[in-house]
This record gives structure tokens, sequence and C-alpha cells, in this order.
């Protein structure tokens, strides 16, 4: 296309973008600092390998995976609290597996049983209601891409029939749920066939789930867009843009800025037995994923076509999760409603919480999804002012960097001062300072009131408070 990519970018932004893309986490000082002075002309590959064979990259992808399956227990998507957690626990437990993607939404789509021994059937219940056509809206939004409100209405309906006959009863325990495969075989009303979303028309035999035929189609049709839907929100997850974009929104009027890309992935996800893993690993080791942020051409197509890495801020959860990392302390996080009550132990981090019903006032402000629809456009991505006012004037953050025993350890135990400046500035920004930076925080240090200690303290503090700290770059 005649336009400049981007420089590859530097060891010190690679290992920061691959830990925060991959895991969800910063490497840490010594992580950083391992991979800048290794002279292997494979690190970067071998790091990608470490990453996603990590449990951190699992529940970090059972994050996104759990704000696109609505896991919340409270209003609107009304799960309650132990199926939400049972669900969580059954999407991240298969994350960890590596099961093939197809058979992760084919056990989210034929799923029968107790909503708090059988968790896929909670697709069903988070799907906003119980009418066939929000079922079919949820499916497709799910597992498409695709907006079926936009399609004409009679591919609507044809697509509606396939979840007609998906039951819901409760039992005598609390809160619990039995979804089920209503079939009526002998009734004179029950549909015998069905259109499918690229036009074949099938035959729904007596007493066979429809929903097992459209899973089948999903999964092994050339013309259904799951592989390409698949493919393009993994490319989303780690660009922040899809290409298609977003990928909420797939149709003919919204093409992909790059189609031979997207069908080349959606074939090698095909091929490798649908391992997301797969995609993930040719995506990372690509010349694409590490070019650097800074554009080489002004050419006004090169963000679209990925001439250089696409900015965008850290997750609500990663950020916080971070600062913990940073000073070594941690959040409480509780839920009084609905009842049984829920209490998070101190130790786990925020992207593994198990219900999107449980959070906190940081996470609203950074923009945690709500997962009310199913949209990754949820989640909220933008710097706003109160952000940066909470950052500047929090005496969260204040106090998470006054009382931070591990940042007064790292700087007690460096052997000279610039030591510790160059241990806070990996610890923070995976790098080692800039010449005119170290002359910067040496002239502070001399003209402040702050002296030792507390000058280092507030220098961690401005690199919190830095647009470096706050993206993925």
């Amino acid at each position: 296309m005649g336009i400049q990519p981007a420089n590859p970018c530097s060891d010190e932004v690679f290992v920061r973008r691959v830990y925060l893309d991959v895991t969800g986490s910063i490497p840490t000082a010594d992580e950083a600092a391992a991979f800048i002075a290794d002279n292997d002309p494979r690190k970067r590959a071998q790091l990608i390998d470490r990453l996603l064979d990590s449990d951190g990259f699992t529940d970090y992808l059972g994050l996104k995976w759990c704000d696109v399956l609505r896991v919340k227990s409270e209003f609107p998507v009304n799960l309650w609290p132990e199926a939400a957690q049972a669900y969580d626990h059954w999407v991240r437990a298969a994350l960890r597996r590596n099961t093939p993607y197809s058979l992760f939404a084919t056990e989210l789509l034929t799923a029968s049983g107790s909503n708090f021994r059988v968790p896929p059937v909670n697709f069903y219940r988070s799907a906003g209601g119980r009418d066939r056509m929000t079922l079919a809206r949820a499916v497709a939004l799910a597992f498409m891409g695709e907006r079926i409100e936009a399609w004409p209405k009679e591919k609507q309906e044809a697509m509606a029939v396939f979840f007609s006959q998906v039951g819901f009863k409760s039992t005598n325990e609390w809160k619990e749920e039995i979804v089920f495969y209503n079939g009526i075989t002998d009734s004179a009303d029950a549909p015998k066939q069905a259109t499918l979303p690229d036009g074949a028309v099938v035959a729904l035999p007596p007493g066979k789930d429809p929903r097992a035929i459209f899973a089948n189609w999903l999964v092994t049709s050339k013309n259904s867009p799951f592989a390409r839907n698949g493919v393009n929100r993994t490319w989303y997850w780690l660009f922040g843009r899809g290409i298609i974009n977003d990928p909420d929104d797939c149709r003919p009027d919204n093409p992909p800025s790059n189609p031979e890309l997207l069908e080349w992935l959606a074939q090698e996800l095909a091929a490798s037995n649908y391992d997301i893993k797969h995609i993930y690993r040719l995506i990372l080791n690509s010349n694409t994923y590490q070019l650097s942020c800074i554009p080489a051409s002004s050419d006004p197509r090169a963000a679209a076509n990925f001439a250089y890495y696409p900015l965008h801020r850290v997750e609500a959860e990663a950020l916080i999760d971070a600062i913990d990392q940073i000073t070594g302390s941690n959040e409480e996080y509780s839920s009084m409603t609905p009842e049984p009550y829920t209490f998070i132990p101190p130790d786990k981090r925020t992207i593994d919480l198990p219900d999107g019903s449980i959070g906190s006032a940081f996470l609203d402000l950074f923009g945690r999804p709500p997962r009310d629809t199913g949209l990754v456009s949820e989640r909220n991505g933008h710097v706003t002012a109160g952000q940066r006012l909470h950052l500047l004037n929090s005496s969260a953050i204040q106090a998470k960097l006054a009382r931070s025993t591990k940042l007064r350890d790292l700087m007690r135990t460096a052997p000279t001062p610039a030591d510790a400046v160059a241990r806070l500035y990996l610890t923070i920004l995976s790098r080692t300072p800039t010449p005119d930076e170290l002359k910067a925080i040496k002239t502070y240090s001399l003209t402040s009131e702050a002296k030792g200690q507390a000058v280092l303290l507030d220098v961690a503090w401005a690199l919190i408070n830095s647009s470096e700290f706050l993206y993925h770059h």
C-alpha cells in the first residue's frame, strides 16, 4: 500500500507490552532486566512461549471471555453468586486445559442441566431474556460477532427457530434453575426444518435438539463466520483494534481492513483444531505486533492497516493489579448483595474476580464493563479527567506508596541512589531511566524539601501518573 511501517519496538517496550497483552500483568524488575540483558536472538519467541504456558495467560483471557459471556450475579443478568462463580470457574478451567475453541462454543450452546452443577447452561440464563429471539441474539453476538437486529426480519426469525425449544425450570434449591431441551416430538406445531444464517435449509428431526444442529454448522461450515470472529476478537484483544472494527459489528458494510489476513488467520485456527493459543503465538511473533507505537508515516490509512502498534489504555483490573504489584499492597473486594454475601481473599488478583458484580470505585472510574450486553465495547478505554485526578490526588494511591515496605526495601538495599532510581524505573516502566530523566531527578532532589527515600517515592508517584504507565504501547 506504500505505507511506511514503524520501526521494530525496543526490548524494553516489548517485554512490558507482551507481559501486559498476554497476562494482564507488568513484568517484575528482575524479569524485565533479565530479558533486556539476554543476547539470545530467539528470546522474544521464548518469552512468548513461556507466557502462553502460564496461568497468567488463561486468567487474563478468562477475564475477557467472562466479559463476553456476562458472568455477573446481580441485575440485570441475575445469575446469582453461586452460579456466577461456578460459571467463571468453568470458563477459566476450559481455557487452562486449552480446550479447542470449537468445543468451548459447542459446550456452551448445547449444555443442559442445573446452573450450579452444569455451569455452561448459564450462557442462556445470562442472555438478557428467555425468548428465542433474545437467545439467538446472544449466540450471534458471542460467536459470530454479529448484531442480528440489523438482519432482515425473516433471517432473524429463521435463526431463532434453533433456540425455540430451550426450557427453564426452577427447583426447590434456592436460586437453582434447570436449563433443558424442551422438545415435544409428537407436537404438530414443532418445527420440522430451519434455515441457517448462510441460507442452507436443514431438517429438525423429532427428538434432536436444534441447538446441536446449529452448533455443528457454526463450528464446521466454511460459510460460518465462527473462525473469522474468533481470530478477529483475538486480534482486537492484542491490539485494541480489530481487523474488523469494532469486533461486535461484523456486517457487509463494515468490511475488514485486510480481508486476506483475516481469512488466513481463520484458516490457521481451523487447521490447528481451533487452538486459540496457536493464533496468539502467530500474532505475537509477527513483525506487525512487534512494531513501535510511533508511526513512521502520516498516511491516514496507517492505523487501520496496523503500520504501527496502536496505543490503548491499560484495563482497569490490570492497572490496579500493577499498582498493587509495584507497592506490595492488595485490594479488598466484597459484595453484600445479593445473598449469600461474597468476600474475596486479599491475595487474589483483580483480573481473577469471579463475578462482574464485585468491584470498586476504582474499577468503575477506569472503565470496567458492567457486563450487561456482552459487547466488548462495554469496556471503556478512554482516559478521563476524573481518572487523571484520581491518580494525582487519591489518598488511596498516596497511601499505597507511603506505606509500601516493598518500595522502601528496594531503595534501602540499592548500592547507590542511581541504582535505586534504575531499579524503580524497571519496577514501574520496565526500563532504565534516560540521562535527561536522571538529570531531572537529581535537580529535584537538590531543590525540593523531600530528601532521601521521600524523593524516590515522589519519583514513583510521578511514574505511576505517566502516560507510559497508563497505556499499552
